[in-house]
């Protein structure tokens, strides 16, 4: 599997690829991007440590199966508890049942924001033959 480069030059190659090898890790043409994404990571690692440290271990798997269904709810928690932790705001751990009343916060309060966007009402047709209030049997007597 040696496959030598030598040879092309960069106006022949596919937007998207680049002569690095399969394993080298993407190579270093790809400039300012590479960087960003670097921070993000180091940013994202970071915050999973000021969970792990701010949080018990149950409420913190709570949180990941939130993150699985609602993504912005959970990164908003994350987000108050990272920093919260990092002003030295938190006396303990957080547990389960702080986060699910922090939870509740940020859907009320995003409930409040919509209004009745995000809301679904169901209304039932009701129809003159079918009401049991007014019809007591006694015609099958």
């Amino acid at each position: 599997n040696n496959i030598s480069t030598a040879g092309v030059s960069a106006s022949e190659i596919p937007d998207g690829f680049s002569l690095a090898g399969p394993n080298s890790g993407g190579g270093s043409g790809g400039g300012p991007s590479d960087a960003a994404a670097e921070q993000a990571k180091q940013r994202q690692v970071q915050r999973e440590a000021i969970l792990e440290q701010a949080m018990t271990p149950d409420a913190l798997a709570r949180l990941r199966r939130v993150k699985l269904v609602k993504k912005d709810r959970a990164s908003a928690v994350e987000g108050m508890i990272a920093n919260l932790a990092m002003q030295g705001k938190l006396d303990s751990k957080i547990s389960e049942g702080k986060l699910i009343e922090m939870l509740e916060g940020i859907v009320g309060a995003q409930q409040k924001k919509e209004g009745d966007k995000g809301k679904i009402s169901i209304q039932r047709k009701r129809y003159n033959f079918d009401s049991d209030d007014d019809d007591d049997d006694d015609d099958l007597l």
